[in-house]
Order: C-alpha cells, then structure tokens, then sequence
C-alpha cells in the first residue's frame, strides 16, 4: 500500500448479497482500504469523505483503516481526516480522533462493518524491535491503545471506540515481527464480547519478504494478497489458460492449506482505478476471468481494493466487482495446477520422487513429502519452518 499525506455508480447490492461484516465462510468479502485519500483531491465529492458515509454502503464488508504508520514511538496518519484530529499533548504523532472514533461505533452497530486499524504501510520505517520482549509488549500498548478499554492510563486515538482487529501491512524487514503478532493473536483471543480479527496484506511475490515469516508463524484469520506490482500481478492473468505462469493464487492456496489457520482466507488484493496502486489495474472480462479462476480455490474469501477514494472516483467498478463475485458460473477454462503440481522430466539428475517442482511450488519445510528437487534453473529457498519454494 501507499501512504499519502496530504459518488461511486454503485447501484443497489443484489438482494442476496447484501454485506454485513467479514465473514470466514463467505468467498464474496469485500475490503475497501480508507484513510490515504490516494486519490489526492482536496476538495469535492472525490476527495476522502469520512469514514461513515462509507460504511454505509451495502457492498462493503471489511474496511482497514490507514494507518498506524509508526508504533514504537505510535504514529497515526489520516491524511485528511486528520485534519478533524487534534495531536496528544504528550506525542505530536499521534491524533486523538473524535470524529473517526463516532463513525467506528456507527459502522459497527448501524452498518455491521469490521473496522480493522492497519500497521504499517510503505512509509513505516522503525523496523521493528531488538528483541522479542520489547515486540510483546509494543504488541500490548497496541491493543491497551486500540483494544477494550482495561483501565490502563495510555493515550487512545479513538477514545471508548474498539477496533475488531488489525491488519499487517508492513512492507520492509521488521525485526521480531512473529513475535508481535503472536502476542497480539493471544490478546484478541483471550478478549470476550466479540470476534477479533488479524489480517495481513503481503505482496503476492510468494513467499513475502516482510511479512513471511509471521505468516507462518502466526493464525491469521484471512490476508488480502497484493496483486499487483508485482509481476503475479491480477494484470498478468492469463484467460483461458490452465497453467498460469504469473498470477499465483494457487501458491497461496496451498499457502493457506498449510498455514497455522488452515481455514484462512485469501482475498484478491487490487487497486480500485487506473494508478490507484502503481501497476496492475484489471477491469472487464480479465478481471472476472481472474476472479473466476480463483473462486475454484478453496481458500478464496473476496477481494480487497485500494483505495476508497480511489474506488469512488471510479464509476461503476464496485458494482462490477460485486457482478463478478456474485457470479456462479465456473471459468471458461479451469486450472488444474497448485503449488506443489509437479512436471515429469527426463533430464539428467536424480529425484526420489521422479518429478520436479516449478517456479514458486512447494519444494520443502514440515510435514511436506513431496519432491524436493526444482526446475532449472530454480532453487529451493526456505520460506520459514513449514514453507520452502523454488525460485
């Protein structure tokens, strides 16, 4: 994602597919990213509205709010819906946001939406922490911060407001991240009163370089997949193809198979219009073949786009991605291929298993008995202790 500082043509939902919050079973979420207006307009009904006029659109489900840029010192930026915000005395950085605080609460309770706050982002540079005692308890003035209210004298950017989750969107090395993550897994877990979520937006390039080892490490409850920028870009989609060669869902599907939550869901990460995330915009018949193809996996949960300002700027494109979702015909041509689908070969060299693996299948890590050899001319690279791949 991209950190800035500086009416959508959505018809009516279809009557059976009115939103109500991320739901683990459902593969028709839809995740819009608020608080960058990367749109970049100051002024006007394209410029970043607040965040209940949002939530009061019915094809809305999941809406991360961007983002908790900085966490040790805490750092928040709206762009300009900090403008409605006032700094705590004792941190500059950090906005006491009133406004947002009223609209979560009305999100939640008049629209059901899941209002996660998102770490991170492009311009998040502390990097982590020195050791893991230090990433546990960033993680516990995270959650004192964002969290039920516990009585704790700690400064609250959304006052009695509490979020249902958070969202990882680092995008460089963070040090002893597993272990803030783990943490802040067993803090949600232990909550009563309601469900909590941890998502994760890594890049689709498998396996991601800083979120992968959290990953695997931690039970996330669904990751909205980057699709774009990379070249596995949704862009990149090959229609009527079996084989993809770029676009990768079946990676993380298998990914996901084998995750510390084995019923994660992965959404679709795009961006919402023409340059709304660098490359990779996809619309018309490559996106619905896209979506096609993927809702065969098992692991699909929906999409994610960025950004809301991007998205309402773009007329029409929700009610398309909603038509697509909603779509229960299978794709014209389905793929047969996953990430540990293998290719016989009779080059020289060796393999137990008589096969080798393709770029970015499974070559290695725990519990794993397939082959291990890959494909020249990759080389099979440890994801962490459960994932290995050839690259």
């Amino acid at each position: 994602m991209v950190s800035s500082l500086s009416f959508l043509g959505s018809g009516l939902a279809l009557a059976s597919f009115v939103r109500a919050g991320f739901s683990p079973s459902s593969s028709s979420n839809v995740a819009v990213y608020w608080g960058q207006n990367s749109y970049d307009q100051s002024t006007g009904s394209l410029a970043q509205q607040n965040l209940a006029y949002y939530c009061s659109n019915t094809d809305i489900d999941v809406i991360p709010l961007a983002f908790m840029d900085g966490i040790s010192p805490p750092i928040t930026n709206f762009a300009n819906a900090g403008n409605n915000c006032t700094a705590f005395a004792d941190n500059p950085n950090l906005l006491n946001c009133t406004q947002i605080a009223d609209d979560i609460e009305t999100c939640q309770t008049t629209y059901g939406k899941t209002i996660l706050l998102s770490l991170g982002g492009s311009t998040y540079t502390q990097g982590g922490w020195s050791s893991t005692t230090d990433a546990q308890n960033a993680a516990q003035t995270v959650w004192d911060m964002f969290g039920p209210q516990t009585g704790v004298a700690i400064d609250r950017p959304f006052g009695e407001a509490v979020v249902d989750g958070f969202d990882f969107d680092f995008e460089s090395t963070v040090d002893n991240l597993p272990a803030f993550g783990a943490e802040l897994r067993s803090l949600m877990d232990a909550a009563t009163g309601k469900d909590y979520y941890l998502s994760a937006a890594p890049q689709c390039v498998f396996p991601d370089a800083a979120d992968g080892s959290t990953l695997d490490a931690v039970a996330f409850d669904f990751v909205m997949v980057q699709f774009y920028n990379n070249f596995c870009e949704v862009s990149n989609f090959q229609t009527g193809s079996a084989n993809q060669s770029d676009f990768n869902f079946d990676v993380w599907d298998t990914w996901a198979k084998s995750s510390p939550n084995p019923d994660v869901k992965v959404l679709l990460g795009i961006p919402a219009n023409t340059g709304a995330a660098g490359a990779g915009y996809a619309s018309g018949t490559l996106l619905q073949d896209a979506i096609a193809y993927s809702k065969q996996y098992s692991s699909f949960g929906g999409v994610m786009m960025w950004d809301m300002s991007q998205l309402y700027a773009n007329s029409g494109f929700l009610d398309e991605v909603v038509s697509d979702l909603s779509a229960s015909s299978p794709p014209t041509t389905t793929a047969t291929t996953t990430l540990t689908t293998t290719t016989t070969t009779s080059s020289s060299g060796s393999n137990p298993t008589g096969s080798l693996v393709a770029q970015w299948g499974q070559c290695g890590g725990e519990g794993y008995t397939g082959p291990t050899q890959c494909e020249s001319p990759y080389t099979c690279v440890s994801g962490g202790a459960y994932w290995s791949s050839c690259q």
